[in-house]
């Protein structure tokens, strides 16, 4: 009778060593993180979060993933920043409701896994974590051989934050007149990816590290840039009683996020000369022929955040903000609208 072959579970593809190196210098960038409130260690079941000192607590959560801009990160081989980014992200999710954020965490899954690769993204993820004062209390990592290639990986980040109930910021408060700031973005942050990867690396031929003279990099800097946290401009509107709607502007552009913090019957029109769009959009559009529509539904085009103030407060909120060198530009108003017009965006 022939012997069967032994099979152990790396035969498999899973290499549970590497993960246990991973997973041992992970711990030491999460508790750096950690803070009072928090009353479990990494490796638990399930992570703890003590909450106090709110009297009537509305807790916000968020989930959300960086999109293929993980094809761009591998192909520069930096695997740094991507946390940082899915970390700023989920923050201004969050944020845009008057939320402070509590703790933060994610899910690592990847075909192979790579300890220095694992170590790298969970800096990102910690960096972001201590940059906005929120707690990285836990996460998975998973090694999956045959779901996604060798050197490939997906990343998603989940977010708990609070915010006292009569503080909750829902856009209900917006009225014609009130006035739009737009908060300048930092690049593409983490939307359009697909798009962008397609006019840049298939129709244009660039490789990521192409100097470009228009962007005045490498396309893999250009596009590693990392997403913007607005958290500290919409906390100084917010304890002021300035802010009475925010709206991230992530995937669909101000064209499809705008509306969602607009009431019933109010439109917004957008001033589109009253800021610069960075050049990497209009490179982007003038690769692909992008037709207007699809370059303001895929793109934020320099705006990453829109917040909306009455006009009586507007210079203030402009004074304070620029105590927290936040830029702010008066990007439109908002206005009153019929049936057919109301919760929408137009362009002038």
């Amino acid at each position: 009778m022939a012997t069967k072959r032994t099979i152990r579970y790396q035969d498999a593809g899973v290499n549970i060593d590497e993960a246990n190196r991973a997973v041992s210098r992970i711990k030491k960038l999460a508790k750096a993180t950690f803070n009072a409130a928090v009353c479990t260690e990494i490796g638990s079941f399930g992570a703890g979060y003590r909450l106090a000192g709110v009297k009537k607590p509305i807790l916000i959560t968020s989930a959300d993933g960086v999109g293929t801009k993980l094809k761009v990160a591998i192909l520069a081989n930096r695997h740094d920043t991507i946390g940082e980014d899915l970390v700023n992200h989920c923050v201004n999710d969050i944020g845009v409701q008057g939320a402070v954020p509590l703790y933060f965490l994610d899910y690592f899954a990847t075909g192979k896994l790579s300890a220095e690769v694992t170590v790298e993204v969970v800096k990102g993820l910690a960096r972001g974590c201590k940059r906005n004062g929120c707690a990285l209390i836990g996460g998975e990592t998973a090694e999956m051989p045959g779901l996604y290639k060798d050197g490939e990986y997906d990343i998603a980040g989940f977010i708990t934050g609070v915010v006292e109930e009569p503080q909750l910021i829902t856009g209900k408060s917006i009225v014609s007149g009130d006035i739009l700031l737009g908060f300048p973005s930092n690049g593409l942050h983490t939307n359009g990816y697909s798009l962008a990867r397609r006019l840049l690396f298939d129709v244009a031929k660039y490789k990521v590290d192409s100097h470009v003279d228009e962007l005045g990099s490498t396309v893999g800097d250009e596009l590693l840039k990392v997403h913007r946290s607005y958290l500290e401009p919409l906390r100084v509107l917010h304890r002021k009683r300035y802010l009475k709607g925010a709206a991230h502007i992530t995937g669909g552009g101000i064209t499809e996020n705008l509306p969602r913090i607009l009431p019933a019957r109010c439109a917004a029109v957008i001033d589109t000369k009253s800021w610069q769009v960075p050049p990497v959009f209009e490179l982007l559009r003038s690769i692909g022929n992008v037709p207007e529509d699809d370059y303001r539904r895929t793109f934020n085009l320099g705006i990453g955040m829109i917040v909306a103030v009455s006009r009586r407060h507007l210079e203030s909120a402009v004074a304070l903000l620029a105590e927290v060198k936040q830029k702010a530009i008066v990007i439109g108003e908002v206005t009153g609208g019929d049936g057919e017009r109301a919760k929408v965006v137009r362009y002038q």
